[in-house]
Parts: C-alpha cells; sequence; structure tokens
C-alpha cells in the first residue's frame, strides 16, 4: 500500500473517542512506520465521541477527497430514550426535563415517523461543531450563552422503527439520509412530533456511502493489519 500517494482505511470508532482521536491514532502508527514526522492524513464525516461505526480515514492525496465522501448518503442505527430531555440531546449531559409518555404506543410511533422523512428543515443541536459568528456553538453552549442556531435544510431518505419497548420507553430506529442530518436533533423532533421528549442513548453509522460497518477495522486490530500490509515508501 502507498500510504503517501494515498489510501483509505475503514475504522469501527470506539465508543467516548473523538473521530480526530481515531484518525491520530491511526496517523501515528503510519507515520512511524513509513520513518516520517507527520503523514498528510483527513477524515470523512465527523462522528460525535458517544456516538460509533464507520469513519472512513483518507492518507496522502486521498485527502483530496474527503470533500465528496461527505456528500455520500449514510445510514445511522440510534437508540431513543423516550419521556425525557438533555442539553445535548443525547447522554453527554443528565437529564433537564421529564414528559409523559402514557399515551406513547407503537401505532403513534408508526404514524409519527413518515413526517420526517423527504426535505425537511431540522435545527442543529447547540452543541454542536456549528460555526456561530465565528465561534463553535459547542463553545458558546459550554460559556452559558443563549445563542439560536437556524434551521437549515436536510434530506432523510428513509426511517425505519426496529424496536420499542413500552416497559424502559425505548424505541430503536434505522435511518437512512444525507450530508448534514443530525441524529441527536431527531430524536429531540421525534419527541416533540410524539407528545414527550427524547435523546439518544445509542448511535451507530452502519454506512457512509459504499463503505459499511462490516468493511472497517476495530482500532485494538489496526497494528496488526498494518504489520500484514506491504507499504512502499517514497524515498
Amino acid at each position: 500500500m502507498n500510504f503517501q500517494e494515498g489510501e483509505f482505511i475503514y475504522i469501527n470508532k470506539p465508543y467516548r473517542m473523538s473521530s480526530f482521536g481515531a484518525l491520530a491514532y491511526v496517523r501515528t502508527r503510519l507515520s512511524k512506520a513509513l520513518h516520517m514526522k507527520r503523514l498528510k492524513t483527513g477524515h470523512a464525516g465527523t462522528l460525535d465521541p458517544l456516538a460509533t461505526g464507520v469513519l472512513i480515514l483518507c492518507t496522502g492525496k486521498a485527502t483530496k477527497r474527503i470533500e465528496s465522501l461527505q456528500l455520500a448518503s449514510k445510514e445511522y442505527t440510534a437508540t431513543l430514550q423516550l419521556g425525557a430531555t438533555t442539553p445535548s440531546y443525547d447522554r453527554e449531559h443528565t437529564v433537564d426535563m421529564t414528559y409523559p409518555t402514557r399515551h406513547i404506543t407503537r401505532a403513534l410511533i408508526e404514524r409519527v415517523l413518515p413526517r420526517f422523512v423527504g426535505d425537511i428543515q431540522q435545527v442543529p443541536p447547540i452543541y454542536s461543531a456549528v460555526m456561530i459568528d465565528g465561534h463553535r456553538a459547542y463553545t458558546l453552549a459550554r460559556q452559558g450563552s443563549e445563542a439560536e442556531l437556524k434551521a437549515k435544510p436536510i434530506h432523510i431518505d428513509e426511517i425505519e422503527l426496529t424496536d420499542f419497548n413500552p416497559d424502559t420507553m425505548q424505541m430503536s430506529i434505522r435511518v437512512s439520509c444525507g450530508k448534514g442530518t443530525y441524529i441527536r436533533s431527531l430524536a429531540r423532533d421525534i419527541g416533540e412530533a410524539l407528545g414527550s421528549g427524547a435523546f439518544l442513548t445509542a448511535l451507530c453509522r452502519t454506512r457512509l456511502g459504499d463503505v459499511r460497518i462490516e468493511d472497517c477495522l476495530t482500532l485494538d486490530k489496526f497494528p496488526a493489519w498494518l504489520e500484514q500490509q506491504e507499504i512502499e515508501i517514497k524515498k
């Protein structure tokens, strides 16, 4: 493999690691194998630290493909806790509000989900990397700012309810969507549409473009995988 010329590496990003952290882990080991100070690398499609799944890493000239890769369709599996919300719309923050859930049934969920299929408007989470007047939204949020984010157009191809437990009020969905979709915001909006609240308890990106999670390496297996590769080193 010619990592200097350009290669793609498919990683199953672990829970509680940032996308940059996964990239840094791989880049350090690649640079050492190539006897370089720092190999040019990048990643396509950032995943939140609390999310897992497909992360495409690019090396060398392949980094020029990052923008086009980010435009590719994506698929996620997500678990939502109904009846409560958090400021970040996931488990990064603790519950700030609770809501009634007795009225929620599988039939109601099945009626509500189609509202989110197609071209829709979505407000990104305040705890996100969206820019507001030159600052990251999450930075402003952590400083106590009440800055408002504007809704953005997104496209969702499909939402499928894969599980619903009326005892725990947890539901699981599979979502196929386009660039810029925040599944955390989708969870928030589904909760509101159900006349309750909701936040993410689990999120996994199972596909990015043509790359599926079955094609990905876990980080703990990456060093052994790298040792097995025939590496071309540019003189």
